[in-house]
């Protein structure tokens, strides 16, 4: 029987254990999570990304593209892609972890979505799992015109031109057990009324957030 997850796919498993283990978190016990194939799904959409960058941006600088990269590899892009497909109905997690999932708190959608390309990729080869990675990051991958710049850069920019210090990040609070921690961020900038803080899942990602809302309040 394919499953409604196989259909989104574009993809039938032979070994249907690869696509079990892809959506199975640790909290499950006796059962082998998706740990193992997220480490390698991650260096299959780093290939494959890279590749089509290069292929897609053919007049851009290696500067330009790793820009690009980075934002079409990162958390975010992999959730919007695991939204698409309802990944958060097929993950298999003990229920306070289903709990922090359904509200996004975590990075278990990301985590699988890379775990699902390494199956792909085991299962059926380099190919396909291409084919997936093409059709669900397209749209990322043309809505921009000009290569993204992260809000970090962006915000040290600022102070540079003005001849400020660099921001400053301090992580102010640490929440949540060790496989989804919870980051508060703070950050202390020359021509800021007041300091800002954000949160993330991360510590990247928290740094971001408060860089991002710096530069609106700067603005």
């Amino acid at each position: 029987m394919i499953t409604s997850l196989e259909k989104a796919l574009g993809h039938t498993f032979a070994r249907r254990d690869l696509l079990d283990q892809a959506l199975t978190h640790a909290s499950i016990p006796s059962s082998v999570s998706y740990e193992r194939l997220e480490f390698l799904g991650d260096r299959v959409l780093g290939l494959v990304m890279a590749e089509w960058l290069l292929e897609a941006f053919p007049t851009e600088s290696e500067g330009a593209i790793a820009k690009r990269f980075a934002a079409l590899v990162c958390k975010e892009a992999l959730l919007e892609v695991a939204d698409a497909l309802n990944l958060s109905t097929h993950v298999r997690a003990h229920m306070g972890d289903r709990a922090l999932l359904s509200r996004g708190q975590d990075g278990i959608l990301a985590d699988c979505c890379e775990a699902l390309i390494a199956a792909l990729y085991l299962d059926a080869g380099l190919d396909t799992a291409r084919a997936f990675i093409r059709s669900y990051w397209q749209t990322q991958l043309t809505q921009r015109d000009r290569p993204p710049q992260d809000a970090k850069s962006a915000l040290q920019e600022w102070a540079q031109a003005r001849g400020y210090d660099r921001p400053e990040y301090t992580i102010t609070d640490t929440t949540g057990p060790d496989h989804h921690p919870h980051f508060t961020v703070k950050v202390t900038l020359q021509g800021l009324e007041e300091d800002v803080i954000a949160t993330g899942t991360s510590k990247k990602q928290a740094e971001q957030r408060a860089a991002e809302q710096a530069l609106r309040q700067l603005s």
